[in-house]
């Protein structure tokens, strides 16, 4: 994983980042640190219409339905004094749970678009079960081409293409998994549901034609 202050690369397990001294307890004390219970569609800033938030909740229950064992959640909110959108995205990702999220997906496995619309910008955090099959690359061109609509404040559009982009690299990557298997040898289990790998190969075989990218 990449330390979300010096983005320098940390070792998953490491209680603090090794290059800048980096952990949990610096941005417990910005946002706190408890558990904080919120749905994978959590529109704080309350810039989407019923109808807008009635289409992306199904569009992040299509990416479960999809992908087994993972989750996608987006959070709407306007940030003042947030250190960075990264930051943010890794306290949350590690401090929520989840309400509409089965426990057989644990965090380690989701997906967090966070959105500040006042500033206009978006950050992707993922899990470290994600790694073998995400990158800052990928999730940068994601980021980018939903970028125009970000700008003029089309927040469901620019939703449904960072989901569609990143389910569209997921697919890929399970065509990759299924067709050589060794190179993804060593990924870990997540859960108590089976293999992360078998469940992101089943993903191409069974939810191909399920998700628009």
């Amino acid at each position: 994983m990449k330390c979300p202050r010096c983005v320098q690369r940390v070792h998953k397990k490491a209680r603090q980042c090794p290059h800048c001294g980096f952990s949990i307890s610096d941005v417990d004390r910005v946002f706190g640190e408890d558990d904080v219970r919120l749905r994978t569609l959590t529109d704080a800033a309350g810039v989407l219409r019923k109808r807008e938030r009635l289409v992306l909740r199904r569009t992040l229950r299509d990416f479960q339905t999809i992908f087994p064992q993972l989750f996608f959640g987006v959070y709407f909110g306007t940030f003042h004094e947030v250190p960075s959108l990264r930051q943010f995205g890794f306290w949350l990702l590690n401090r929520g749970a989840f309400e509409d999220v089965d426990v057989s997906r644990p965090n380690e496995g989701g997906i967090l678009l966070s959105v500040d619309v006042g500033g206009k910008s978006a950050g992707i955090t993922y899990g470290y079960s994600l790694q073998p099959f995400l990158s800052d690359d990928t999730t940068f061109r994601a980021i980018s081409a939903a970028h125009p609509y970000f700008l003029e404040g089309q927040w469901l559009k620019a939703s449904e293409m960072v989901v569609g982009k990143l389910a569209k690299e997921l697919r890929k990557q399970a065509r990759r998994a299924h067709r050589d298997p060794d190179a993804f040898q060593g990924v870990a289990k997540i859960g108590e549901s089976g293999d992360f790998l078998q469940r992101i190969r089943a993903s191409h075989r069974g939810g191909k034609k399920r998700t628009q990218a």
